[in-house]
């Protein structure tokens, strides 16, 4: 019999004749923002991407406005490029010696007084740019220590299956920072002043340490696969240079993509300005838009694949092969344009692509490593990566001087269709659901 009123409905409901439609639930990923625990690393992380994009803005004119020099600007990147090349390493085997959330906590705090010691030493006349680069160079040392140990906790906050919606984002953060930082670090220059700005820095990172204090981490039980006699720290180096580089060859197989995948992204982003000015014949303010068009198909890639369920090795292994044919195709094409509206579509493109690369990546590696050596993993990862940024940085910053931006275009077009081809070929590698394989 069908019901002919609302209250017959409601007392059927009620005795469950009639099923209840279940409440709408947010996407997979995204249900991971209203936990307690990652929801508050995750707005930790919003907040302290916010504050590492306003310090690189404020910190660079600062250093213009104190000397008036460009090469002495320049100095800052440097001193901020060095530390993960030499500290690197040895990071690693001390933070798998640390409980992560102790690390991070420690390492914001620190952030936090260092960058105030830089307005304060200002005001009270005493600041010379000697002390200024120190604090540069510390803060980058201690920065360093950040993104292995976050890398590291993301396995005890959340499910395997859940990695790499997880690592989405977080990615999600940077991309976050850098669209909403700039902006906002040049409208508080222009109101109060860069030193001041610096103040508001130091608070985004004093707000990070909070938000990460209440969290519960799970055990991680790192201590398995350690040898019950303290080993030096010589030997615990050279066991994740082995796991990397010769008992594991899937996460060697990986190595090598990101370091090719590192060598074309890194490049395209350096060369943008110098492709917009030389091929577009565009100014700044253009520049600005095809930036923030990167940085829109980056963000949306990130919060898609925070959505997708996770899928086997093989499946995520193509996924990364089809978005680096698809980015490096892109940027070959921008190379021929000379539109900067058609420009602006392809750099949304070539952000969605590349974003899509490094979530994959660090919950391959999360699922693949032992805890106890996940510290040593990610830093060893990040020194490669780095390394092979500033090699594309410099080969293809050359190149431009020699041979054009275009061409040089189509050269990291060739390097991301090579990764393409790198990571086609690892998927066909391995075959099973996971990497498991050891040389």
């Amino acid at each position: 019999m069908i019901p002919t009123n609302a209250n017959e409905m409601g007392n059927k409901a009620a005795r469950g004749e009639i099923p209840v439609a279940p409440p709408r639930l947010p996407p997979l990923g995204w249900r991971l923002v209203n936990t307690r625990d990652f929801g508050l690393l995750f707005s930790g992380q919003v907040i302290s991407q916010i504050g590492d994009s306003l310090n690189k803005v404020a910190l660079l004119w600062f250093v213009y406005e104190l000397t008036g020099s460009a090469i002495k600007m320049t100095v800052i990147g440097l001193l901020q490029t060095i530390p993960p090349l030499l500290f690197g390493p040895v990071i690693g085997v001390y933070l798998d010696r640390l409980p992560k959330k102790a690390v991070m906590i420690w390492v914001d705090l620190v952030r936090t007084l260092m960058i105030l010691c830089i307005p304060v030493l200002y005001a009270m006349n005493a600041l010379t740019l000697a002390r200024l680069y120190l604090f540069v160079f510390l803060i980058a040392i201690v920065s360093t220590v950040f993104g292995p140990a976050l890398a590291s906790a993301v396995p005890d906050l959340v499910n395997r299956s859940q990695l790499t919606s997880a690592n989405a984002l977080i990615q999600s953060t940077t991309y976050i920072g850098i669209l909403v930082g700039p902006a906002a670090s040049g409208l508080g220059i222009a109101l109060i002043g860069a030193q001041n700005v610096l103040y508001i820095d130091a608070a985004t990172f004093f707000i990070s340490a909070l938000c990460l204090m209440p969290i519960r981490v799970r055990a991680s039980g790192a201590a398995t696969g350690q040898s019950a006699v303290p080993q030096t720290f010589a030997h615990e180096l050279l066991v994740g240079f082995r796991f990397v580089f010769l008992q594991h060859r899937p996460v060697f197989l990986l190595m090598m993509t990101a370091t090719f995948y590192s060598l074309g992204a890194s490049a395209f982003v350096f060369l943008l300005p110098v492709f917009a000015k030389q091929a577009l014949r565009v100014g700044p303010v253009e520049l600005g838009v095809l930036w923030s068009a990167l940085g829109v198909g980056m963000l949306v890639t990130s919060a898609w694949l925070a959505c997708v369920k996770q899928d086997g090795l093989r499946n995520r292994l193509r996924m990364i092969s089809g978005s680096m044919a698809i980015g490096g195709l892109a940027v070959c094409w921008l190379s021929l344009l000379e539109t900067p509206l058609l420009a602006s579509v392809l750099m949304i493109i070539i952000g969605g692509s590349t974003a899509l690369f490094t979530p994959i990546v660090w919950a391959l590696l999360q699922e693949m490593t032992p805890a106890h050596l996940l510290g040593r993993v990610f830093t060893t990862f990040s020194t490669g990566s780095m390394s092979s940024a500033m090699a594309g940085m410099a080969g293809f910053g050359w190149a431009a001087d020699r041979v054009g931006a275009a061409a040089s275009l189509i050269g990291i077009g060739l390097i991301l269709l090579g990764t393409a081809t790198v990571a086609a070929l690892i998927s066909r590698h391995c075959g099973g659901p996971r990497l498991t394989g050891v040389m």
